[in-house]
């Protein structure tokens, strides 16, 4: 962590400020060694008086200050539920304006006390300058806190994929960082600042997936036969969507390329998201399994190789 030293420098206001304080309390000391003790008494009481007053008047405008700060945070509080607002955010908004108005309100309640507030404010925005630099990663997260409560680019419960190449299910968003479930149940937490800045790559955003599968069968084979029996083993599948059922597409097959030691043929079908992986594994075992039963082969990768002889 880097720290910033905090400097506040004195100017020459400051300097005169000190010594005419100096020199008031100097007087007021000699006055009341010189004054008679009937005559003091009188002045202190209405001294007295007159502070007691002051010191009404700021509990009264505290009190009042306080009561409307209540009030303040409990109006946000309703619009935000009837907006239905991100729970991080409405609450993050309340406590900051809360905080805030609860400062304004000290200040002024110091200032009814006859209490040069200049010099106050004034440290407290060097201070939160200092604060602010020293905590700029944080500032950062926070603001990328933002934009994905804002925003929702995924939300809890989403599979997503990051650029640094986490995914895993989202446990957890909040303002300074989210919470990934991985498969194989490890708990990965990444600062909102990186996140948001990224790419990423949320699976269940969408209500349908598509997936696909490149078969290589052995050159010779007919085509037709080919596609006939990989066409069979997807309307075996029933999780398997078609136009009538709301798929963009109806399933695909065709041949892709001819590869050096196979015929390629691509498989393509729509599912819902949530049936993505088990259609994928139950469709491959399918393919692996009932593809060699009607005498289609999986070539191997070969390489011929010719031996002539030389006679010396």
């Amino acid at each position: 962590m880097i720290r910033f030293p905090l400097q506040i420098s004195i100017t020459p206001e400051d300097t005169a400020a000190v010594s005419k304080f100096e020199q008031t309390a100097r007087e007021t000391i000699e006055h009341i060694a010189s004054t008679p003790l009937e005559q003091l008494i009188p002045e202190l009481t209405r001294e007295a008086i007159g502070f007691g007053i002051k010191v009404l008047a700021a509990l009264l405008i505290y009190f009042i200050g306080a009561w409307l700060i209540k009030k303040v945070r409990n109006m946000l509080h309703r619009i935000f539920e009837k907006r239905k607002t991100e729970k991080a955010i409405a609450s993050f908004v309340e406590s900051l304006t809360s905080i805030s108005l609860t400062v304004i309100l000290i200040i002024i309640t110091v200032g009814a006390l006859g209490v040069n507030t200049t010099s106050l404010a004034a440290l407290l925005a060097a201070g939160g300058m200092a604060i602010g630099m020293a905590l700029s990663g944080t500032v950062q997260n926070f603001a990328g806190g933002i934009m994905i409560l804002v925003f929702k680019p995924f939300k809890a419960g989403d599979f997503i994929e990051t650029e640094n190449g986490y995914s895993g299910t989202v446990s957890d968003v909040n303002i300074f960082s989210t919470k990934l479930t991985t498969t194989d149940n490890r708990l990965i937490i990444i600062p909102n600042g990186s996140l948001s800045n990224g790419t990423i790559n949320n699976y269940s955003q969408n209500r349908m997936r598509r997936v696909e599968w490149l078969v290589g069968v052995e050159y010779g084979t007919d085509a037709k036969d080919v596609k006939a029996r990989l066409q069979e083993i997807v309307d075996s599948e029933k999780r398997v969507l078609f136009v009538s059922t709301g798929a963009p597409a109806d399933p695909l097959i065709a041949v892709n390329a001819l590869k050096d030691s196979a015929v390629e043929y691509v498989v393509r079908v729509w599912v819902k998201s949530e049936d993505y992986w088990d259609v994928y594994y139950t469709l491959n075992e399918k393919i692996y399994t009932i593809l060699p039963q009607n005498g289609i082969g999986f070539p191997f990768p070969q390489m011929d190789v010719h031996i002539t002889r030389q006679d010396s």
